[in-house]
């Protein structure tokens, strides 16, 4: 029978580290760590006293502010309130009254016009200079009517204001023929054409009138007038 061969002894234990720091050496070693710790502690001590005269700093400002402005009270929210549009201009009533006015005093329904009228087959008028060429012209419609205001059935004030108005207008728009509806007078007392007559008498006294014939039959004919205004002054 073969024989075992002998037990290895058991390894030794490893040796455990010291928890403790080492050990100070000497006398010397023992005053530097007390000196080192003197210095923090003086150091927190000096941080320590800076804060705090920091904050009475701070205080005493705060304090004398308050004594040098008094008592205060906080400011009140301003409320905004939205203006109100401006009101439209105002419609000039007074303006257009006295152009009525003024109007109705620069046209006379008593204008004689007998020494100013043309008599032909049918009346027409020229200013002074204008020759009669230009009435002819006039007549066989070579001016095309550019616009027409109609004063059959008005009042005769009302139908003097329409024309003025109307001989206004079209002159500052810069027309040159317009064509002047005032009936033939079939209707009025007497079968009398009262507003033909007055009506001529307003044009002629027009500065923008220089010249007006009866209209042709198919424009019109004896219940309407042509007339030729002056060009615009530019």
């Amino acid at each position: 029978m073969a024989s075992r061969p002998p037990a290895r002894p058991p390894a030794p234990p490893p040796a455990r580290a010291s928890a403790r720091a080492p050990a100070l050496k000497n006398l010397a070693d023992l005053k530097q760590v007390q000196r080192a710790l003197a210095e923090t502690r003086e150091r927190e001590a000096a941080e320590a006293q800076a804060r705090a005269a920091a904050e009475r700093q701070r205080a005493a400002e705060k304090d004398l502010f308050a004594r040098a402005i008094g008592a205060t009270e906080p400011l009140r929210r301003k409320v905004s309130v939205p203006l109100a549009p401006d009101p439209p201009a105002p419609i000039p009533v007074q303006h257009q009254l006295d152009e009525q006015r003024v109007l109705r005093e620069s046209l006379s329904d008593e204008f004689d016009v007998t020494t100013l009228l043309d008599v032909d087959d049918a009346m027409s008028f020229r200013r002074p200079g204008i020759g009669t060429d230009v009435t002819a012209r006039l007549r066989k419609g070579e001016w095309s009517i550019q616009a027409q205001v109609d004063l059959h059935g008005l009042r005769s004030d009302e139908a003097r204001e329409a024309l003025g108005g109307f001989i206004r207008t079209a002159h500052k728009k810069g027309l040159r023929c317009v064509r002047v509806v005032h009936g033939k007078g079939l209707g009025s007392p007497g079968k009398q054409p009262v507003l033909k007559t007055k009506t001529q008498r307003w044009l002629i006294q027009k500065n923008e009138v220089i010249a007006f014939v009866q209209a042709k039959p198919a424009e019109g004919g004896a219940g309407a007038l042509v007339v030729l205004l002056a060009p615009v002054r530019r």
